[in-house]
């Protein structure tokens, strides 16, 4: 599709950015592209994973805190002889704990299986 003169903008396009450099050849030195200067990267360890998980904590904590206080309303709860009012945060939380250890009992028992299983193999 090409413009008539009269619909082409009155100004032109820049020009289209430079290209990037190329990375430079690799070298049999004997390093890695990870061990080059200016790319130093941390080894894996347990206590870097540890933080890891101290700061993926504090995150889902601070969600939590939203969550609650953005769901303060009560709500009336009927499970088997219980009757009552409780925040609906707090409803969910509850829910939300007893589906995981749910969830823990049944790991749990596939765990146990394997482990059976692996001892009869053994002998």
């Amino acid at each position: 599709m090409t413009l008539s003169p009269e619909d082409r903008p009155e100004r032109e396009l820049p020009p289209p950015p430079p290209a990037a450099p190329e990375d430079p050849p690799a070298t049999d030195s004997g390093t890695d592209a990870e061990e080059a200067p200016g790319r130093h990267r941390q080894p894996f360890t347990r206590t870097r994973a540890a933080w890891a998980g101290v700061w993926a904590g504090i995150a889902v904590v601070i969600l939590l805190i939203i969550f609650i206080g953005q769901n303060t309303a009560p709500v009336q709860i009927h499970f088997l002889w219980l009757d009552g009012q409780i925040p609906t945060a707090l409803a969910l939380l509850i829910a939300g704990v007893g589906g995981a250890i749910i969830a823990l009992a049944a790991g749990a028992a596939r765990i146990l299986q394997l482990r059976r299983m692996m001892r009869r193999d053994h002998r």
